[in-house]
């Protein structure tokens, strides 16, 4: 029997059916940090290897605690969480995970702050060196791998950031709402790069963020979590073909989409 590619309590939409394997197989996942703040409840869901999943909800809902828990930065609470069939207990090599703010260091150069997981991994190669310099070239930076930190746009420095997460050469990437401190023309042109990416090095992807038409453009399913405490209340599966443009956000069915999505964030 094929599993569904992404499992959880649906929107009113039929399941979309696969024959890929789950990598991320999450069951009754709950996190409390005191008595009195449980940051997650009861989430269950799969992942399918090769997907683009968002996560989206309100601020407070578990979104960043739930990316926290895959990548293995925070203990569970309870339930049961495994990655590629193995419980997950510690931070993992296969997973990679990049956040809001850039946070390069500044007295490196772009390559430099690209290598620093390899250099952080005990053993720098000339190969090493190299894929820093092709991802650089992937994430639309050629010409600007010796630049520093202040000499890039915010927009560019997310793009030195993006290559030092897949310079960890993890198949798993965690991405904490990492272009919502950007304007709205180099979100979306950043948005459209990452699709590129994405299918290119074909990782499995989890993506969170606020916007839900954002959210929507970039995924085969969307998690809609609510909050107080946050809970996974349904995955909506995205049928748009691949590759898409930014202009397909102006048509109906797009809409129509958002739509149901906002309509299950405000009905919780």
């Amino acid at each position: 029997m094929q599993e569904a590619a992404v499992e959880a309590p649906r929107a009113g939409r039929s399941p979309v059916r696969s024959a890929g394997p789950v990598v991320i197989d999450a069951d009754g996942l709950g996190k409390t940090f005191s008595a009195t703040v449980v940051a997650l409840e009861d989430a269950s869901f799969r992942v399918e290897k090769g997907a683009f999943t968002s996560v989206v909800g309100p601020s407070g809902c578990g979104k960043s605690t739930l990316l926290r828990l895959v990548a293995g930065l925070i203990p569970l609470s309870s339930g049961r969480l495994a990655v590629h069939g193995q419980e997950v207990a510690a931070p993992r090599k296969d997973v990679g995970m990049m956040f809001q703010k850039p946070t390069l260091l500044d007295w490196r150069t772009a390559v430099e702050n690209v290598l620093l997981p390899s250099e952080l991994g005990g053993r720098l190669t000339q190969e090493d060196k190299r894929r820093a310099i092709d991802l650089l070239d992937l994430v639309g930076l050629k010409g600007f791998e010796f630049s520093f930190p202040r000499q890039l746009s915010g927009g560019m420095q997310q793009r030195v950031a993006l290559a030092r997460l897949l310079q960890t050469g993890a198949d798993i990437l965690l991405l904490d709402e990492p272009f919502g401190a950007l304007d709205e023309f180099t979100r979306e042109r950043l948005n459209l790069e990452l699709l590129r990416i994405v299918a290119e090095v074909r990782a499995t992807t989890l993506f969170v963020t606020h916007n839900i038409a954002e959210a929507i453009f970039l995924a085969d399913h969307v998690m809609v979590m609510t909050p107080h405490p946050g809970r996974l209340a349904a995955v909506v599966d995205v049928l748009f073909a691949r590759p898409r443009e930014i202009e397909l956000q102006q048509t109906p069915e797009f809409n129509a989409l958002v739509t149901e999505v906002r309509g299950i964030l405000g009905g919780h």
